[in-house]
């Protein structure tokens, strides 16, 4: 799965490089995917790169149902996951270059 998030342009650098902010956090991405994106745009970034701009509206509509998930995932989560008990059988440690027989 993929991800791609909105986060407002603040900053244009050399070298086709951008400083953006994700919710407080500020990041810099590259925009030579995006050459038309000024300062004051959502621009959308995937792994570090802004891949298209975005309408306002629908930026602050994608960044209000993120903090409604996390809110949701706050108010009902009792903490982080737990890992449950390791699966029997199969796991039993062997000699270097051994190799498990099969009955």
């Amino acid at each position: 799965m993929c991800l791609a998030i909105p986060a407002l342009l603040v900053e244009k650098r050399p070298h086709d490089q951008a400083l953006v902010d994700l919710g407080g956090i500020r990041k810099p991405v590259s925009i030579a995917l995006v050459p038309e994106a000024n300062v004051g745009d959502y621009v959308i970034v995937h792994v570090g790169h802004a891949i298209g701009v975005l309408d306002p509206d629908e930026a602050q509509k994608t960044l209000s149902m993120f903090a409604e998930m996390q809110a949701a995932e706050e108010g009902t989560s009792a903490g982080p996951p737990q890992a449950g008990p390791a699966p029997s059988g199969g796991s039993e440690p062997h000699e270097v270059g051994s190799v498990g027989v099969l009955s």
